[in-house]
């Protein structure tokens, strides 16, 4: 079973790669039942898609090869202090640890902090610095749309 400091290393050797192939220093382990049953590097630069961050293409790679329950219970590794995206979607994935090497404050010299992002999701809605509002629109339908969504589950049985 390996160990947090063995994780964190074999995170950190990714980064050092992805690094090496033009990209961000951002690797991911993700750890079940102690066995690594995913890794990946920060992609951003290659797809140009801004949620193509190391921990999430790991989660993803782990659901599509062990199913979505292997995360449950899980543990993430990651090179860099997780940003709010991927901590987000960590929870949601039902992960149970994480830890990471470099915190936001080793980062933020290098403009690789995301501290201010976590700063501002403290704030109330009405604070923040992107304009957030609920704005309750009902389908054309007029049927109540979570309502709908559970009523198609249930027929599914």
């Amino acid at each position: 079973m390996p160990d947090a400091t063995h994780c964190l290393r074999q995170a950190i050797a990714l980064a050092q790669a992805n690094i090496a192939a033009g990209g961000r220093p951002f690797g991911a382990v993700v750890v079940s039942d102690g066995t690594v049953i995913a890794t990946a590097v920060n992609e951003t630069h290659l797809s140009h898609d801004i949620t193509d961050h190391a921990e999430l293409l790991a989660l993803r790679a782990a659901a599509r090869a062990r199913g979505p329950e292997a995360l449950h219970g899980s543990a993430v590794y990651a090179s860099g202090h997780p940003c709010p995206m991927c901590l987000a979607a960590m929870r949601l994935a039902g992960v149970a640890t994480v830890a990471y090497a470099y915190s936001n404050e080793d980062g933020a010299p290098f403009n690789l902090s995301t501290a201010e992002i976590y700063a501002d999701l403290r704030r109330p809605f009405a604070e923040q610095s992107m304009a957030i509002s609920h704005v309750p629109v009902q389908p054309d339908s007029g049927r109540n749309l979570y309502e709908e969504w559970a009523q198609a589950r249930d027929a599914k049985g």
